[in-house]
């Protein structure tokens, strides 16, 4: 297996980012959201990250195989040392440590700037995601029954907390 190189993305990194999301819109759980994002609305979600809430890039040889971001939990003043992880890897690249290697860089940077908890909002059809989650540390802090919809179905939504 190849190493899994990690940085910060980069405005040109954009459309590979937004590419691997869309596909995850139109075909899975992973996202809750059911219409893919245009490329203006993806530059909008990218500039509003910045220091404190990063998005990385993961690939072998070069490539992007997968994004991740920390994303503030709420706007409420009260939740600031609180962040949402984001993970995300191409379905071709999947099983090579790429997510596993994002989640810890989120987990790096969540503790570098100084946020206490880190959360995620998981389909609770998304074993592969709990799991992975679960052997970083976080743990399942409670299940929202029936609150999305997607593909005709109604999801459940596993809520998983790392606190740092």
């Amino acid at each position: 297996m190849e190493p899994v190189s990690i940085r910060p993305a980069r405005e040109k990194d954009l459309p590979r980012i937004l590419a691997i999301y869309n596909h995850e819109v139109m075909t899975s759980t992973a996202t809750y959201d059911t219409q893919p994002r245009t490329p203006l609305e993806h530059h909008a979600w990218f500039t509003h990250h910045g220091d404190s809430h990063p998005v990385f890039v993961a690939g072998t040889a070069g490539s992007i195989d997968g994004w991740a971001s920390l994303s503030p939990w709420s706007d409420r003043a009260a939740y600031g040392k609180s962040a949402e992880v984001s993970v995300y890897v191409a379905e071709e690249a999947r099983r090579r440590g790429i997510g596993r290697a994002l989640l810890q860089a989120l987990i790096d940077a969540g503790r570098a700037h100084e946020h206490h908890a880190l959360l995620a909002r998981i389909s609770s059809d998304n074993d592969a995601s709990i799991r992975l989650h679960a052997a970083l540390g976080f743990f399942v802090a409670g299940t929202l029954k029936e609150v999305g919809v997607k593909f005709g179905r109604l999801l459940d939504v596993t809520i998983m907390e790392l606190l740092l």
